[in-house]
């Protein structure tokens, strides 16, 4: 059995990652896989460069050209889109190339052409998709209520790798920190994070992190500076290691405005940093409140510093049992190898 995965590019972002990490993962005796995708930085992180194809970005026509040649040459069986776009491209080299290949989309966030045109979105996924995997169960629910056929949507959690993010006790240490991972841009709002700072100015020893970069960076750094918290709120810019930075948390915070199923709060989970976070999307599915962190109903700085003031009154016990809840649902529920082993059984339908 032949397949093909199809992402973008390899720029930073979720779907990429997913991509990486089923490059890095996925294997079966019976399979045979090829991988495609524009190039970009985490193309340093493939593994098997022999059977990965290198796209250009905006050049469609020769991209598809290339990949008909592919799906030819290595009698591909199954294609597997990471975006919408790769979607699109798989259902026309499926109508153009006379060959009965199967198409499989995983969906990783809200389209354009779903907000847009959602009957146009539903008709898509019902004619020329024979699976779609979700993210999370709120994803699932979304679609089937959009008119998507539920047989054909299964929902795979992403998975993080536990090997990579290792479980670490956290060290005694009189600081109380907090932290943020994520792109500098308006849709994580970290507008939101600088306002709880403020909330918790008159916390002694509260410290904030901001791990990342992005577009909103100088606007985030101006409001540290205006708000005269320029000794508590700390900018990191991109981290190379995000296991050692989620380690030495003490809390991990997500402002976001909209999320589907954020993989920090399965890689915070996994080494042990409880989780403080908006509540939306698929974002409960992996929270249990109380046991591995905390879900807030809106984008308030009181109520976010509410949360972890109580976390920081907490006592060393219960701070532990937060911290190995997080790693125990972590390997049970959300491990790098259950997302691929039920990955390949989607494949493996179409044998």
């Amino acid at each position: 059995m032949n397949v093909l995965l199809l992402t973008d590019k390899l720029a930073f972002g979720g779907a990429e990652i997913y991509f990486c990490k089923l490059e890095n993962r996925l294997s079966h005796p019976d399979i045979d896989f090829t991988f495609a995708a524009s190039t970009g930085e985490l193309e340093k992180n493939l593994i098997h460069k022999d059977r990965f194809v290198p796209l250009q970005l905006g050049k469609h026509l020769q991209n598809l050209n290339r990949l008909k040649k592919i799906i030819k040459e290595k009698n591909i069986q199954v294609i597997h889109a990471n975006s919408l776009r790769m979607a699109l491209y798989s259902i026309w080299l499926k109508k153009t190339g006379g060959s009965p290949v199967r198409i499989i989309y995983t969906k990783h966030n809200v389209t354009a052409l779903e907000k847009r045109f959602s009957k146009m979105f539903t008709y898509v996924l019902n004619h020329h998709i024979d699976k779609i995997i979700t993210v999370s169960r709120f994803e699932q629910d979304n679609l089937t209520e959009k008119g998507v056929k539920k047989e054909k949507v299964r929902t795979i959690h992403n998975g993080v790798d536990l090997e990579q993010f290792t479980f670490v006790p956290k060290q005694k240490d009189d600081l109380f920190k907090v932290g943020i991972l994520a792109r500098i841009s308006p849709e994580k709002n970290h507008e939101l994070f600088i306002r709880i700072a403020a909330e918790l100015k008159d916390l002694p020893n509260a410290r904030f992190y901001i791990a990342g970069d992005g577009p909103d960076a100088d606007k985030i750094a101006d409001m540290i500076k205006t708000r005269g918290l320029s000794d508590r709120v700390h900018m990191l810019g991109m981290v190379q290691e995000p296991q050692k930075f989620i380690q030495s948390m003490d809390v991990l915070v997500l402002t976001s405005e909209r999320e589907v199923f954020p993989m920090v709060i399965l890689e915070a989970m996994a080494v042990g940093t409880p989780v403080v976070s908006i509540d939306r999307g698929g974002i409960k599915e992996a929270i249990r409140e109380g046991e591995t962190g905390f879900l807030v109903p809106v984008h308030s700085a009181e109520k976010f510093s509410d949360v972890l003031l109580s976390m920081y009154k907490s006592d060393e016990e219960v701070r532990s049992e937060w911290r190995k809840e997080g790693r125990r649902r972590a390997e049970s529920e959300f491990s790098l190898k259950k997302m691929v082993d039920e990955t390949v059984e989607e494949y493996l339908n179409y044998r």
